[in-house]
């Protein structure tokens, strides 16, 4: 009965969210309150009956009940507790259902924190809400079932993808996904707003806190998705620009770029019409990328299905969305025009000089991934790897690098450029003779290292001058901390792009090599037998100056119901270096392994400085918060001094 129930309750939400399309919208244009009060309530049952679906879902993987093709097709008798929960998302139909189970949940979440708005314009979010919702919901019914049977069923399942067995299943899909998601709040907020044809500083106030928030999980759902690449695909590396990575980071890039431009849209009534369609662009990115993971037209370790119907379903899903959108505002073009000028010495304009420059990284990013697709469809094949995405976003990323400290240093609304500027030569002094330093100490940086080590000591002694000279209200504080961020991603990128050590060897056991300053000995292989696998686990034992300092124990994992051994590379972690060894195939009789060992130089400051980032957009997600309390407490202060006199 529960698959049953499953599909039951996901036809109900169907049903549901398409009355929560239209009722509200029809109550905001007929004017009757009743209607548009209406959009509350169908939002929380909304939630209840897609959640109870995937809740349903998660059980029958738990009760390994194979009469559910999706669960025999990506579980076993032998999977642990903890995976068959996991291969819920494992695969399309599973993830596409936790993909609507987090936008129900956004919906709830915007029907419950929605006071500051005005019930005509709760009744225009919720409508566009709604509308988003079923058409996804129509695409699991109809293309992607997670709840189709299977009889007889089999006795056994074929097992989830062993790469999918791991910790990182775990947080990293969910937390991706309340990011892509998220996105369609801002772009139900600026769609809901050209409806209403009023988009002022209450609006964009209300809808950057739910871009924050969104952009926050996309932020620590790319940096887990970062690590969990690094220590498991076993080729030591962090990034490699995968068309499916690209899927993540292009709707992060727009997202960045409407944040930094939300700043000054809140503020005052400059640059709406760019606010809008930053927020159309990010959402629409996010379906894109749904679409080049799940169409079949890129090859990818990250990718969930190959089925051309599924992928048409999504482009009209995209063509829908952004279209209906894109129209919309040039039909309210004439709406958007700003009133208030912008002097070109101010934040305002170093903020949208920022914005301007992720937006170009976006579509630079996005022409990279797209290209190679066009020239198929086309009879021809071209290739657009890592060099090209490093060289660009390298040239992109220099710009936006420079601009940082001086926006943090200008004043709003009127500025002296030249003054700022002339301000910032300490901290310029202090970076370059930071990189000087870096670069002797590690004996040469190629140009392109050299420079990022610059921007980023260039970035961070400027940020650390301002913070301890400004006055430190909680925004700038967030803004502090999330440039802070930017300068160790900076130099813990070009440190371990540029100054990484590795060598593929041979290694008989018994076998001594040296490396970056380290002895490597290599014991050996023998099997080992874990939960539900099999291994042959070497060992490699790391020493320097006479002291053992690491005993490696990379694996070759053999699951049995896979055919090709899975690559497990084992890590000694370290505050300025990571000892990276993977073990490759067996060459000969006589216990000869091909080895691979890496030394990567401040790695983990990339994700620390992701974390840090993070934590920035946080701390701002609250600033308005905190804003609204020391008012208070000024204000209470100023009653009882009023009071004693």
């Amino acid at each position: 009965m529960l698959p049953a129930i499953g599909q039951f309750n996901l036809i109900l939400a169907l049903v549901l969210s398409l009355l929560l399309t239209v009722v509200p919208m029809v109550g905001y244009a007929k004017n009757k309150a009743n209607l548009m009060h209406l959009g509350r309530p169908l939002a929380y049952v909304l939630f209840a009956l897609v959640l109870s679906s995937f809740l349903i879902l998660i059980t029958l993987f738990v009760q390994q009940d194979f009469t559910v093709t999706y669960v025999w097709q990506h579980s076993s008798l032998a999977l642990p507790l903890r995976y068959r929960i996991t291969a819920t998302w494992g695969a399309h139909e599973g993830s596409i259902l936790m993909w609507i189970t987090i936008q129900a949940l956004w919906v709830a979440l915007v029907a419950k924190f929605s006071g500051a708005l005005k019930p005509d314009q709760l009744a225009r979010v919720l409508s566009i809400l709604g509308l988003i919702t079923a058409g996804f919901i129509a695409f699991i019914l109809f293309t992607s079932n997670p709840f189709e049977r299977t009889f007889p069923a089999p006795l056994d399942g074929r097992d989830l993808n062993p790469l999918l067995q791991d910790f990182g299943m775990i947080v990293h899909p969910p937390l991706l996904y309340f990011g892509y998601v998220g996105l369609s709040v801002a772009f139900a907020l600026s769609v809901a707003a050209l409806i209403g044809g009023n988009i002022d500083e209450h609006w964009i106030r209300w809808s950057r806190k739910w871009t924050n928030m969104a952009w926050a999980f996309l932020t620590m759902g790319i940096i887990l998705g970062s690590w969990w690449a690094y220590y498991e695909l076993g080729w030591g590396g962090w990034w490699f620009w995968d068309p499916v990575e690209n899927a993540s980071f292009l709707p992060w890039l727009a997202g960045t770029a409407l944040i930094h431009v939300q700043a000054v849209s809140e503020r005052k009534n400059a640059f709406r019409g760019w606010t809008v369609l930053l927020a159309i662009t990010a959402f629409s990115l996010s379906v894109l990328g749904t679409f080049l993971v799940r169409s079949g037209s890129i090859t990818s370790v990250h990718s969930f299905a190959a089925d051309p119907t599924r992928g048409l379903f999504i482009l009209g899903l995209l063509a829908i969305f952004a279209g209906g959108a894109l129209t919309l505002f040039a039909l309210r073009a004439d709406k958007l025009k700003s009133t208030e000028s912008v002097a070109f010495d101010s934040k305002e304009t170093l903020l949208l000089a920022n914005s301007l420059i992720f937006i170009v990284a976006t579509f630079t990013v996005l022409l990279g991934t797209l290209f190679p697709m066009i020239f198929e469809a086309m009879g021809e094949k071209i290739s657009v790897g890592a060099p090209y995405f490093g060289l660009m976003f390298f040239l992109i990323m220099i710009p936006m690098a420079m601009l940082l400290p001086v926006g943090g240093q200008i004043r709003w609304h009127k500025g002296a450029l030249g003054s700022s500027c002339l301000a910032l030569w300490p901290y310029l002094t202090v970076a370059i003779l930071l990189t000087a330093l870096t670069w002797w100490l590690v004996g040469g940086i190629n140009v392109r290292g050299t420079v990022c080590v610059l921007g980023a000591f260039w970035v961070f002694s400027a940020t650390t001058g301002q913070f301890f000279q400004q006055k430190k209200h909680a925004s700038f504080v967030g803004m502090s901390v999330a440039h802070w961020g930017v300068a160790f991603f900076l130099f813990g990128m070009a440190m371990v792009e540029h100054t990484d050590t590795e060598k593929d060897v041979l290694m008989r056991p018994g076998q001594v090599i040296e490396l970056g300053g380290k002895t490597f000995e290599f014991k050996g292989v023998e099997w080992v037998s874990k939960e539900n696998y099999r291994a042959q686990q070497g060992q490699v034992v790391v020493s320097e100056g006479g002291t053992v300092i690491a005993t490696l124990k990379p694996q070759k994992r053999h699951y049995p119901k896979q055919q090709n051994p899975m690559t497990e590379a084992s890590i000694h972690p370290g505050l300025t270096k990571d000892i990276y060894v993977s073990l490759g195939e067996q060459v000969n009789d006589a216990g000869a392994w091909a080895v691979r060992i890496y030394i990567k130089p401040f790695i983990r400051w990339m994700w620390f400085g992701g974390i840090l980032m993070l934590t920035g957009a946080v701390i701002g997600l609250f600033s308005a918060r905190i804003k609204r309390l020391e008012q208070r407490q000024r204000d209470q202060m100023m009653q009882e001094s009023l009071g004693l006199s």
